[in-house]
């Protein structure tokens, strides 16, 4: 679970671009660094060393907005 506030403020350490919550992986995504940054105990890990590299499928896939929690 991510708090919807957090996530406004939050960016990609990389390329400073916004974050989309994916909650089937919990991690948060950004296309334009290509990066998945996960969440481990609910505390969002943004680290470019911690993060996963997007497959070129995840990349080219129109960004899907998934309601957070409460929403």
């Amino acid at each position: 679970m991510l708090d919807k506030k957090l996530l406004s403020i939050l960016v990609c350490p990389v390329s400073k671009a916004s974050l989309e919550y994916d909650r089937e992986r919990d991690e948060l995504v950004c296309r334009a660094s290509g990066l998945a940054y996960p969440i481990r105990d609910g505390i969002p890990v943004m680290l470019e060393s911690e993060a996963r590299v997007l497959s070129v499928d995840e990349k080219l896939d129109k960004p899907k907005r998934r309601p957070l929690p409460g929403e």
